[in-house]
Parts: C-alpha cells; sequence; structure tokens
C-alpha cells in the first residue's frame, strides 16, 4: 500500500508542477484557448498537450513489455474501444464543464493549491458527480454483433 501511494506521489508532484508551471491550471488561460471565435484564442495549450504525446507514446511502449504495472497486480484498461452514447454523452459533459469552469481534473486538484477556494468548489462538484455516478444504476451497453459483419 505505501508503494502504491509513493508512486502515486512521485508521478503526482511533477505533474501537477507541470500544469502550473505550463498554465494548465489556469481557467483563463484554457477559455483562452477553447475561445476559438471570440478573438482571444491562445493557442499555448495546444503545444502543451501536443507536448505531452511524447511521453506517453513512451509510457505506452513500456507498458507492452510489462506482465504488470509497479504498484498493482495488473493493468486496469479500458473493455471497450468503441464509440458509444455514454462515451460521447460523458465527453460533451467534460467539455462544457471544462469550458465553463476552465478546470479539468488534474488541474483542479493542482489549484488546491494555487488557489483553494475556487478549485475546492469545483473539486466539490466534481466529486459530488462522480458519486452521484456510483449511485446510479447502470444501464447495459449495447454492443454490434460483429460475428455476420464483412469488414
Amino acid at each position: 500500500m505505501m508503494r502504491r501511494v509513493l508512486i502515486a506521489l512521485l508521478a503526482g508532484v511533477p505533474f501537477g508542477a507541470g500544469l502550473a508551471h505550463s498554465g494548465m491550471s489556469d481557467p483563463a488561460r484554457v477559455r483562452a484557448f477553447l475561445d476559438l471565435f471570440g478573438g482571444a484564442w491562445d493557442p499555448t495549450l495546444a503545444f502543451v498537450m501536443g507536448g505531452a504525446i511524447l511521453p506517453m507514446a513512451v509510457a505506452w511502449r513500456i507498458h507492452r513489455r510489462l506482465d504488470s504495472p509497479l504498484a498493482d497486480t495488473s493493468f486496469v484498461l479500458p473493455a471497450t474501444t468503441g464509440i458509444t452514447r455514454s462515451l460521447v454523452g460523458g465527453s460533451v459533459l467534460f467539455g462544457i464543464g471544462w469550458g465553463i469552469a476552465g478546470l479539468c481534473p488534474g488541474p483542479a486538484i493542482a489549484d488546491l493549491v494555487i488557489a483553494p477556494v475556487p478549485a475546492a468548489i469545483f473539486v466539490a462538484a466534481m466529486l459530488g458527480g462522480m458519486i452521484l455516478h456510483r449511485l446510479l444504476p447502470a444501464r447495459p451497453v449495447k454492443r454490434p454483433n460483429l460475428e455476420n459483419s464483412h469488414v
């Protein structure tokens, strides 16, 4: 258990520092990035997100060579890869929340140190949504039958 916490801390601290340094935790900068047609578009965050591709590509290459992660017994990866209504709906809700608040989960946690009151409001709402999702009954996912397809 302690190993998992230590690994999370060793990964989370530089991640949070990177978010703060890059401006990803500044709601005004995020809104300026999302404002494509308002005249104040700030492309800086596109470079930050693009820069995240390289370490993630390395991580996926390393992942393929490992039998299990460093802090757990097995990898937990999504079971499905298809685009579903739930995925699109969740993405739309995420985008709306990101556009309104200028925060998403990672930067919100980092902002608990930088701007505690607004970040705490966002984090409380985020946790409320996560709890509500857990409490709502799960609906079965309809998966297409690919046995008879000619792909």
